[in-house]
């Protein structure tokens, strides 16, 4: 097949996220990062791009290695990439996930998410 994949459909391809339009949402919504550039779902992936995003509450860091001709078995699948993801710290979680109705983030709160956020 082509050099051409769209990232969406990678991110289905590697299992990483259980559905294209799962992949295609975190895409539109700017959680999807290729060499630290947000991008759209029909972006192109190639070998050697970095891929960012948020998962939910989890921030994955992948390097793309190879591109599938078609539908692969998961055991291929996680070879497609090597996990880069930095060990998560709790108290950045922490701050990232507030309690509803905890009241207003301090700024100092505030500065902690925007550094968890980039």
């Amino acid at each position: 097949m082509s050099d051409r994949h769209r990232i969406d459909a990678w991110l289905k391809l590697a299992c990483l996220f259980k559905h294209r339009s799962e992949a295609a949402a975190a895409c539109r919504g700017g959680k999807v990062k290729i060499d630290g550039q947000r991008v759209k779902p029909a972006a192109a992936v190639k070998p050697g791009d970095v891929i960012e995003f948020m998962h939910g509450t989890h921030y994955r860091r992948v390097v793309v290695q190879d591109l599938p001709a078609g539908p692969v078995s998961k055991e291929v699948a996680r070879t497609m990439y090597v996990d880069e993801t930095p060990k998560q710290d709790r108290d950045v979680l922490r701050i990232a996930m507030r309690e509803r109705g905890s009241g207003r983030p301090t700024k100092r709160d505030r500065r902690e998410v925007d550094k968890f956020r980039r």
